[in-house]
C-alpha cells in the first residue's frame, strides 16, 4: 500500500488502565505504531490515561496526553490538535468503544477526521452480539439458540424457554468481561445484571450452552 500523503497528523488511542501483568500487547502494539508512524514522517498524538506504560513517553509520540479516555476529554484534544486521522484499533476494547462514541457524537464529521484500520461498520458488527449472530447465520455457520436482551427479566424468560445451562455474553466489553455460565435462575439474575451494567449499550446475548455444536466441514 502506498504511503498516504494527504495525512500529516495521526492520533493513537491507548487502552487505558490495565491490570499489571495483563494486556501488555496493547502497550507494545501502540508503542510500535507510534514509532512506525513517526519513522514515516507523520506527526503523532497519543492519548492514554495510564502513565505506567511504555507508550506514554515523549520519545514515543510527538504529543502525549495522559487524560481519561472519555468522549469529553478526547474531543477536547481533537479540537486542539486537529489530526487528520485516528488509529483506534490498538487500544483494545477501550479504543474501539471510543471510536464508536466519537463517531456517534458527530465530532469526526465536524472536524473531517478519518478512522484508519478497521471500519466502524466492522467494529459494530463484531461487538454487537445481535449483528454478529446475524452475520454467522448469513454465512451458514451453526450457532446455538440465543437472544439479545437488555433486561434481566428478558434473560430469565428466554432461559426458561430454552433451558439451562446458558451463557451470558455482554456486548462491547473487554474479552466479554461480566459474562459467564449460569446453571439456574439465581446465577443468571446475578450475572446478567452485572453484564448489562458493564455493557456500554446495556446489551447481552443469552446463549444455550451446547457442547455438541459442530462446525461445517470443508
Amino acid at each position: 500500500m502506498p504511503k498516504r500523503t494527504d495525512i500529516h497528523k495521526i492520533m493513537v488511542i491507548g487502552s487505558g488502565p490495565i491490570i499489571i501483568g495483563q494486556a501488555a500487547e496493547f502497550d507494545y502494539s501502540g508503542t510500535q505504531a507510534c514509532l512506525s508512524l513517526r519513522e514515516e514522517g507523520y506527526e503523532t498524538v497519543l492519548v492514554n490515561s495510564n502513565p505506567a506504560t511504555i507508550m506514554t513517553d515523549k520519545e514515543v509520540a510527538d504529543h502525549v496526553y495522559i487524560e481519561p479516555i472519555t468522549l469529553e476529554f478526547v474531543s477536547q484534544i481533537l479540537r486542539k490538535e486537529r489530526p487528520e486521522a485516528i488509529l483506534p484499533t490498538l487500544g483494545g476494547q477501550q479504543g474501539l468503544n471510543m471510536a464508536m462514541e466519537l463517531n456517534q457524537s458527530g465530532i469526526l464529521d465536524e472536524l473531517h477526521i478519518e478512522l484508519l484500520g478497521t471500519k466502524l461498520t466492522a467494529i459494530d458488527q463484531a461487538e454487537d452480539r445481535e449483528q454478529f449472530k446475524e452475520l454467522m447465520q448469513k454465512l451458514g455457520e451453526p450457532v446455538p439458540a440465543s437472544q439479545t436482551v437488555s433486561t434481566v427479566q428478558s434473560a430469565l424468560d428466554f432461559a426458561q424457554q430454552i433451558g439451562y445451562p446458558v451463557i451470558v455474553r455482554p456486548a462491547f466489553t473487554m474479552g466479554g468481561t461480566g459474562g459467564g455460565m449460569c446453571a439456574n435462575s439465581t446465577e443468571l439474575t446475578e450475572i446478567c445484571a452485572n453484564a448489562l451494567k458493564l455493557s456500554p449499550i446495556t446489551q447481552a446475548l443469552i446463549e444455550k450452552k451446547h457442547c455438541g455444536l459442530q462446525r461445517n466441514r470443508i
